[in-house]
Parts: structure tokens; sequence; C-alpha cells
């Protein structure tokens, strides 16, 4: 029998995995995917958000505890367990040497658009570079590695785990055949329902006309994130916790694919102009914070929008001071024109850019600080950056919501347990997506998803590999005593 078994095959489950093997457990790990998918989210990431109290390596100046918490605390709302929180921040100030002995690399500072060199260690090659060192560490270990075999239910007794049920596939090869895979213990790491579009729908509902709000989110990341092994945890008695309508929730290009568009997705630019509704008119502050660490609401204020869309818009002064989109926006030489080219009415539309441009009170433009150009008597207001839109050409961009995952999952506490009635499993722990509601109740900041992962993915690999050891021991001492 296998000692401990990880269902999923991203940062948090490959994690548990390697930290489970280094404890001498003998390990499989199940990937819902095909091998060219594998990775879940974590192929499109770039970067983990480090606490450091002062230089080291790939991060400059000093990121202390507080400020990492502040920054959660600002963007959750509180939302967030203090104390699991902090784990994940202090946790994140050990990880990097671990992480290169698994074969990850990570590049020198980045300056410029980001603005995240002091918060954030970013992968050399990205997360897929990251994805591909973990697994070919976990080969070199001995670690069984099985794609294409999503978990469809877990067995359980008393809260204990006993088995795992693959279905039946039909896969190039021929037909796979149904399993059941027993464990001394396991490591649940197989993400949030993001992909699951009738679960979206339940949870964002339908309007007064019977639209479904979720039909107009796009999937930033994996399509294999279905949800799946969560509902049948939470049928089974497993405690939840989050909302299911919270999630990271990206503003990206409408003309993004369904799935697995990635980071490129993203329209950088909302915080250097204006975003307006389909109705032409401004419905937040784009000059509330850094964008970094405020990017992840504008997905979510987008979904609030009529039709579920929004069109950031700039003149040319802003051009040179955000990252490029993949695709070129909508071009035009007057704010007439570019209303008909993204398809807005246009008295409206000019009307809220006049209105803004007349509101604008400059000072000494800085996007690199909090600085001192905003608008006086608008609502809603600009608190920084704001400079008129009046430099030809204008551009537009229409956005969508891009769900990256969901944060409605599986209560825990500092050992990665899965929890029944308050009483934490024996063997059944849990990590990534599936607990981060835990740290993320609402909101996100740049990075911190990774942070998450990698510290529940590593506690839940040791505690899953202790597990194992004592159900070992107690098979053996049952049989001893059986014996004598």
């Amino acid at each position: 029998m296998i000692d401990v078994l990880v269902i999923g095959g991203g940062n948090a489950a490959l994690c548990a995995a390697l930290m489970a093997r280094e404890a001498g457990a003998s390990v499989m790990l199940l990937e819902a995917s095909p091998r060219q998918w594998r990775g879940g989210n974590s192929q499109h990431t770039r970067n983990l958000r480090c606490m450091h109290e002062g230089p080291q390596d790939v991060l400059v100046d000093a990121y202390p505890e507080e400020e990492f918490w502040q920054d959660l605390l600002k963007v959750t709302g509180g939302a967030t367990d203090e104390k699991l929180a902090r784990l994940v921040i202090r946790a994140s100030s050990k990880c990097r040497g671990w992480m290169r002995k698994h074969g990850v690399r990570f590049q020198p500072p980045l300056s410029g658009a980001l603005h995240v060199a002091r918060t954030n260690a970013f992968f050399m090659g990205g997360g897929k570079a990251l994805i591909n060192a973990y697994y070919r560490s976990a080969e070199q270990l001995g670690i069984q590695i099985r794609y294409d075999s999503p978990v469809e239910a877990i067995e359980l007794h008393d809260g204990r785990f006993v088995a795992a049920r693959v279905p039946a596939r039909d896969l190039d090869g021929g037909r796979r055949p149904a399993e059941r895979i027993e464990a001394r213990s396991c490591v649940l790491a197989a993400g949030g329902f993001e992909s699951n579009r009738d679960w979206l729908r339940d949870a964002w509902g339908q309007n007064e006309r019977g639209e479904w709000a979720a039909d107009n989110f796009l999937i930033r990341g994996t399509r294999f994130n279905t949800g799946v092994l969560l509902r049948d945890l939470l049928e089974q008695g497993a405690d939840a916790i989050g909302d299911p309508t919270q999630a990271h929730m990206v503003a990206i290009d409408a003309r993004a694919p369904l799935y697995d568009g990635g980071i490129c997705t993203r329209i950088d630019c909302v915080s250097l102009g204006v975003v307006v509704n389909r109705d032409g008119e401004r419905f937040y502050d784009e000059g509330e914070d850094f964008w970094p660490k405020r990017y992840a609401i504008w997905g979510r204020l987008v979904a609030g929008q009529p039709g579920q869309i929004g069109y950031s818009i700039i003149d040319s002064k802003a051009v040179g001071h955000f990252m490029p989109p993949v695709f070129p926006g909508e071009q035009a030489h007057s704010l007439d024109e570019l209303a008909r080219k993204l398809g807005l009415p246009e008295a409206s539309f000019v009307q809220a850019i006049q209105a803004y441009n007349a509101a604008c009170r400059l000072g000494t433009f800085d996007h690199t600080v909090l600085d001192d150009c905003h608008t006086e008597g608008l609502v809603p207001a600009k608190t920084h950056w704001a400079r008129p839109i009046d430099t030809p050409p204008y551009f537009g961009y229409a956005l969508r919501p891009g769900v990256t995952f969901t944060y409605l999952g599986l209560k825990t506490d500092d050992t990665a347990a899965v929890r029944f009635g308050g009483k934490p499993s024996p063997n059944l722990f849990v990590a990534g997506e599936m607990m981060a509601g835990n740290v993320l109740g609402q909101g996100y900041t740049a990075g911190v998803g990774m942070s998450i992962g990698t510290a529940f993915g590593r506690i839940a690999g040791v505690q899953a590999a202790a597990a194992s050891r004592g159900a070992h021991s107690s098979h053996n001492r049952g049989k001893h005593h059986a014996i004598s």
C-alpha cells in the first residue's frame, strides 16, 4: 500500500509530494490532466510573495512580516485567519532554498511597471519552469506520477481517509478501467471549482432578465479544476470555509480564450486611465492603490457591471508606463470615434471623459509612488495618477472577469488537516486552492497564492508522511498482537 496519496498536480500538490518523499514515505501523485497540461494554475504563475527582513539574493530592501500582514489585511478587508496568514508569511521567507534544491531558479530583481522587486521573487522561466523542475525532482525521487487520473470521490471512515476512486477513462491508448486506490494518508490539492460553469452559475445567479452572470466569465487558468473532489468532501461533511462568489478574479482582455489564457491576458493600464461600463459611465476609483496590490479587485468590479463588461480607456501619454497587452486595443483619434469602435453610447462616454478631465488636479505624475495627481469633486474619485485623457491617439480595451481560482474550500488549521465537525482528520490533509479561503476570504495581492500553496503544501506533506508512519505502526502492532 502507498504511504501518501497526493491528489492534484500543481504547486501545492508537488510541494506536498516532495516533502512526504523526503520524510521517507512512498508517494503517488494523481494529476487529472494529460501530461502536456500538468501543473494546474501554477503553470501560469510568475512569482512568489516573500517576507524578508533585509536584502536577500533576488529580493531588494526589506519586506517585513508586519507589512506583508497589513497588505493582506487590506486586500481581504479582514476576511482572513490571522494565525494561518502569519504562518504563510513566515514560511515564505524560508522556502526558496528548498525550492532551489528541487531545481527552481529565480531571476534577478525586476524593475519597471510591476514594482514588485521588493516583495516578490520571480521564477526564471515562469510557472511552467517551476512545475517542470518539481516534476523532474519528483521522478528522480521515485514518486509515482499518474496523469489523466481525475478522482471522482473519496472513501472515508469516521473522518479517516480510506481510498480514492478514479473513474474509467477513454484515452488514446484505449479504455482505462475504474480504480480504487488505497493509501495510509492523503493530501488533497486538486484546486477550486472555477472551471465548473454550472457551479459558477449557482453561486452568481441570474439577473432580472434570466441571464447568468457567470456565462460572461473567462477562466484564466486550467480547465481541469472542476471542483468534483471539493463537492464530494463538502457533501460528506467536511467543514467548509469561504464564499462561493469570492475568487481571485482579474479584469482581462474580453478576447482572451475561455481557458488557460494566463497572465498575458491581463490588461494593466487601468490605473493610468479610466474604466467605463457599457453605458459609458465610470464606476470605481482607478487610482486607489498600486496596481500589484489592487489589480485583482477589477475582475469582481467588472462582474458587477451590466453584461459583466468594462472598458479601459487611455491616451497616448500612458503608453510605455504599463506592461503592453498581447492584443492591440481599439485606437482612435477622437473620443467619439473610440466610442463607436467600442460600441459605447457616444454622448454618455464623451461626457464621462470630459467630466473626468475637468476634475483632474495635476501635481507631479509618478506611477512608481502614490502621487498627488487626483480628481476633485468627481464621483467616483480617482485618487492617484489622474491625468486628463486629452492626447490622441486614444486606446480602449474591452474587459471581462477572468477567474483564476475560487475561495470556497475546506477549513483547516496549522497542521493542514481536513476537519469534520471541528475535529481534524488523522490522515487527510489539504493544501493550495482547496484551502486558500482560510487566508483569502476576499481580494488578492500578487504572488500570495503561491505563498499559500507552498507553505501548506509543505506542511501537508510532512503531516501526511507522519500520519502514514503512525498508520503503518498501528497496523504492524495489530498484526503482532494477533500473532502472539
